[in-house]
């Protein structure tokens, strides 16, 4: 039986190729907005060192990159190979050094209190183990530093949310299928967005397991994400 890492694993391996143009259309382009938005609420400035996990293929990590400078580091892991291919290329036609590795949220291979701010993007619900991976990326983060979530939420008025579950649902796997080549991971993308804990839920999450000194959760477009803002004590 497949468990829930490989079966992960697999679907962003399939969509890899063609992950950065089916993000695009699917979000309308707000993820672009969205991202710059997280880094600038993670307070982080040149010379600061970074850890970008569930990188995909580097977006983010390049947005850290343009706000450390040349003094400061980025690192992004990521589980999936496949994902992390076009990264390298993508930081080097911005102009931008940064180190693209393989590695698990669950298990990172870096020393306690060893970046500045540590972040993910729409990867905390792929994970195994939520709690788990909460912890250890708390780990890593050096006492005072912050941590930043990006994730996927439902909007609190019932008419929009309804319209949100219907594109989600049904638009979202026709338009991501057709330029992925792969509709069932955006049917999986779905399902994993509404089972997830959102909110003042996943507040709740980050302070038990981090032991945040504090949590904010800012809602993007009436709840659809949320950027997670997390100070460690």
């Amino acid at each position: 039986m497949i468990d829930k890492a490989q079966r992960v694993q697999g679907i962003f391996a399939a969509i890899a190729p063609r992950y950065d143009l089916a993000n695009d259309v699917i979000s309308f382009g707000r993820a672009h907005a969205w991202r710059r938005k997280a880094v600038r609420l993670s307070r982080a400035k040149p010379g600061d060192r970074v850890l970008d996990v569930a990188t995909g293929t580097g977006d983010l990590a390049i947005a850290f990159k343009k706000t450390v400078g040349s003094t400061g580091e980025v690192i992004g892991v990521d589980f999936c190979a496949e994902m992390l291919v076009p990264a390298p290329a993508k930081a080097a036609k911005h102009g931008m050094d940064v180190t693209f590795q393989q590695g698990d949220a669950m298990n990172l291979q870096f020393a306690d209190a060893s970046f500045n701010v540590v972040s993910i993007a729409y990867g905390l619900r792929n994970v195994a183990d939520t709690a788990k991976s909460i912890r250890e990326m708390a780990r890593v983060l050096k006492p005072g530093g912050r941590f930043v979530i990006l994730e996927t939420g439902r909007p609190a008025l019932p008419v929009y949310r309804e319209l949100v579950d219907l594109y989600t649902a049904k638009v979202m796997p026709v338009f991501g299928g057709w330029l992925s080549g792969n509709k069932d991971a955006y049917r999986y993308l779905d399902r994993s967005s509404r089972d997830f804990p959102y909110g003042e839920k996943l507040v709740e999450l980050l302070r038990r397991e981090g032991g945040f000194a504090e949590v904010k959760a800012h809602p993007l477009m009436g709840g659809v994400s949320f950027i997670y803002e997390c100070v460690k004590r």
